[in-house]
């Protein structure tokens, strides 16, 4: 996913940790549902203090995409028919925003609902259209519209076999996004990305051995250094076989 604004460009401005926390939950039907948080309290503790001195702002508030959409028909109109596609896929999104500056509180949360595990393929550029979609430049649309992707993530489910298979989309893209996080990697160091999966049956086998499994034995945490999986996306790839 790219540095946007609500995700990555937070962590990478804010120099203090950032906790993404990926959240999936699949039915025995294969439909289910999957959430991408981002929690920024420690930025909004330290890195946000700053912001917090000179402002205050508590909000809690879900945005659902489909009406926000809607709202901005006319501006998507004038976009690309590629643009227009990737945004329409968005329909199924919701974002929540909680933010309690006295609290030193900040998460964003993406989330939606899936009758077919490839929808949540979509989650990842969900993700990189929300920078997009906000209202602060009236020009911001016409400005971004041909930035390429740079990561994909590819989940299926079949036969009682989940796989989940991050990869890059665009190899110079992503050089140049990496080369421009070195000077802030010691300051990122405790950021982290979490995947916490839960199955309709129990699991037999998974591919990555400190994948840490419940007592049930149906849902299952693995967790990376964000940098790592930033800079190679394989290392939260995943093979997980249930129990018939």
């Amino acid at each position: 996913m790219k540095v946007k604004l609500f995700f990555l460009c937070t962590l990478a401005l804010s120099f203090v940790g950032c906790h993404f926390t990926e959240t999936m939950v699949l039915n025995p039907d294969g439909s289910g549902t999957i959430s991408v948080e981002a929690n920024m309290n420690e930025m909004m503790a330290f890195g946000g203090a700053g912001m917090a001195d000179s402002m205050f702002v508590k909000m809690d508030t879900i945005i659902y995409m489909k009406k926000f959409l809607e709202e901005k028909k006319d501006s998507i109109a004038k976009l690309p028919a590629s643009e227009q596609q990737k945004l329409k896929k968005m329909e199924k999104f919701n974002l929540h925003i909680k933010m309690d500056t006295e609290n030193s509180e900040m998460i964003y949360d993406i989330s939606t609902n899936f009758k077919n595990i490839s929808e949540a393929n979509d989650i990842v550029n969900g993700i990189e259209q929300i920078d997009k979609m906000m209202p602060n430049d009236p020009n911001s649309e016409t400005k971004k519209e041909d930035t390429p992707e740079v990561f994909g993530v590819n989940y299926t489910f079949d036969k009682g076999i989940f796989k989940r298979d991050a990869y890059i989309k665009n190899e110079k893209l992503h050089q140049q996004e990496v080369d421009s996080l070195q000077q802030a990697e010691a300051f990122m160091a405790s950021s982290d990305y979490t995947l916490k999966y839960t199955f309709p049956r129990k699991i037999k086998k998974v591919s990555t051995p400190d994948a840490v499994i419940s007592e049930d034995k149906k849902s299952l945490t693995l967790q990376r250094p964000f940098l790592d999986y930033y800079k190679n996306p394989d290392v939260l790839d995943l093979e997980v076989v249930l129990e018939k």
